[in-house]
């Protein structure tokens, strides 16, 4: 099977299942924890990179180009943990898995009219289908729908960006989760500064789940940017329904959240 391909699976199968992950962390605020991710992030990845002598490349790529293209990133996936990670523990996650079922609609859509990529007459049926779902789930849901329209928007166009993106994924992960790194920090440091930080003050456990949260996040991100790169944004698209379907079933099934007929 194409490389391409299994990486974008292990991604979305990652992402169907950091619900649980995130539940276990509902006692963080979540600025804190979007923080913690981003600092925990960046420390995986520069470790890695440190280790992997690639920090010398890294710099010999950086261009304007370059850049702008991950300043774009950066605000995007920022935009998107927040919302998601919010949305998780305010327990939005129905409205989070409706914003995980349209967006694989809007990538086979950017990848067709940005890309130019083609689909075959079958591949348009079951997306047809897909969308019919999707507009009777809003409909049902009885008001606009604004956390899955924004995590919709956000991934797919983040997806979009790193398509076209120059530098290879832990590279590029890496200059994203650093330029959000200053923020990240002063928003801890004040938090520590007025006594309402989590980390060190939650117990063990919760320490170990804040740093283990740069693990799950870098390694499906990382998945995803080497898919990205090796297979159709359309394809992307279509296999994105793997997590928010495995989401659904844990909304069901584990938190027991309400399903009508």
């Amino acid at each position: 099977m194409n490389t391409g391909i299994l990486a974008a699976i292990g991604a979305y199968v990652s992402w169907g299942l950091l619900p649980i992950y995130w539940k276990l962390l509902g006692h963080v605020p979540t600025t804190q924890l979007l923080s913690h991710r981003i600092v925990w992030s960046f420390a995986v990845l520069a470790v890695f990179l440190g280790l992997t002598k690639r920090f010398t490349k890294l710099r010999g790529d950086l261009s304007p180009t370059v850049w702008g293209s991950y300043v774009l990133a950066s605000l995007l996936i920022g935009v998107n943990w927040f919302i998601y990670v919010w949305s998780v523990n305010a327990g939005y996650i129905v409205e989070a898995s409706l914003g995980y079922f349209i967006n694989p609609l809007l990538s086979v859509l950017l990848g067709v009219f940005f890309m130019r990529e083609r689909l075959r007459r079958l591949q348009w049926a079951p997306l047809g289908l897909a969308a019919a779902g999707v507009i009777y789930l809003t409909v049902q849901y009885g008001r606009l729908p604004w956390i899955a329209l924004t995590l919709a928007v956000t991934f797919s166009l983040y997806g979009l960006v790193k398509k076209k993106a120059p530098l290879g994924a832990f590279e590029g992960l890496t200059l994203e989760t650093g330029l959000l790194l200053p923020p990240a920090l002063v928003w801890l440091g004040w938090n520590e500064y007025m006594g309402a930080g989590a980390f060190l003050h939650a117990g063990t456990g919760s320490d170990l789940l804040l740093v283990g949260a740069g693990v799950v996040t870098t390694a499906p991100l990382v998945m995803f940017a080497a898919a990205a790169h090796r297979i159709p944004l359309s394809m992307i698209g279509i296999l994105q329904y793997i997590a928010p379907t495995i989401q659904f079933h844990i909304r069901v099934f584990v938190y027991h959240q309400p399903f009508s007929r």
